[in-house]
């Protein structure tokens, strides 16, 4: 790909992905950054991103925010799924609504998205789409469940869409980052103790940890140069994994432990043993 790609960003406005838009435009790219906070924004020659009105949970503002798009730049050659958000705390506490609300985004956000690309990509006969999922996507982390879950599924989604979608020339990728200095973990929303108190300890002290992760994590630049790696790759991998070399680390080992091995070292680091 050359310097004037076009890509989308969701997720944008904060993060990994606004970490990811200002990379790609600092080399060149032309970059869509969507948000349903950012108000639609003019190019300035392709020489800073365009901001997109787009809310991932809503399939009309994701079907007419990449009409917009087409209608500006008359083309789009990767869309990468950055959107996304976090809920803490123990599965039982959380509500059915909870959890549809973190899916909403998290995994049908994206595949809205790639739903609505997937047609102008195919009579293309190329693109890229990298969905940003976790380490979390590979090892489930206590109190972190229904998060856990949702990158669970971005990954066995890609799986196959990149099955389905190779005949037609485009490329489906996963970036799995550990934990990065982000405004993440203080947007995380935390359910309410609904079993009088029987996980509170537990859950305060696995927060307490992930958040130190969170909070002492490296600079969300790390992945946005991934990123710009992945889109320029002439044969993407499936699995980028970026983060602390201990993650990284953790997430190629587990398929080679038992499984109770896994479970024991997961749980002491988070002190929930």
């Amino acid at each position: 790909m050359d310097e004037r790609t076009v890509v989308l960003i969701t997720g944008g406005s904060s993060g990994i992905g606004k970490a990811c838009v200002d990379h790609l435009v600092s080399k060149g790219y032309r970059v869509f950054s969507a948000s349903r906070s950012l108000p639609d924004g003019p190019s300035d020659a392709g020489s800073s991103a365009v901001g997109l009105r787009m809310d991932v949970t809503d399939d009309e503002s994701v079907s007419a925010g990449i009409k917009r798009l087409i209608e500006k730049a008359g083309r789009l050659d990767a869309v990468v799924n950055c959107a996304g958000f976090g809920i803490g705390g123990a599965i039982e506490d959380t509500t059915i609504e909870e959890a549809k609300a973190q899916f909403e985004t998290n995994f049908f956000g994206m595949m809205r998205v790639c739903r609505q690309a997937l047609p102008r990509l195919r009579r293309q006969g190329s693109g890229r789409i990298v969905n940003v999922s976790s380490i979390a996507g590979r090892i489930a982390v206590p109190f972190q469940g229904i998060y856990t879950s949702s990158k669970f599924a971005v990954e066995g989604f890609t799986e196959a869409l990149r099955m389905e979608v190779r005949p037609f020339g485009i490329h489906v990728s996963l970036i799995e980052p550990g934990d990065f200095q982000t405004g993440f973990t203080d947007c995380r929303r935390r359910v309410d103790d609904r079993t009088d108190g029987a996980y509170a300890g537990r859950a305060a002290r696995a927060m307490k940890a992930a958040e130190s992760d969170e909070r002492g994590g490296q600079d969300p630049l790390r992945v946005a140069r991934l990123l710009r790696r992945v889109l320029e790759s002439r044969s993407p991998r499936l699995r980028y994994t970026v983060g602390p070399l201990s993650q990284r680390l953790s997430a190629m080992v587990k398929p080679l432990l038992p499984i109770g091995v896994v479970e024991r070292g997961v749980m002491q680091h988070y002190d929930v043993t």
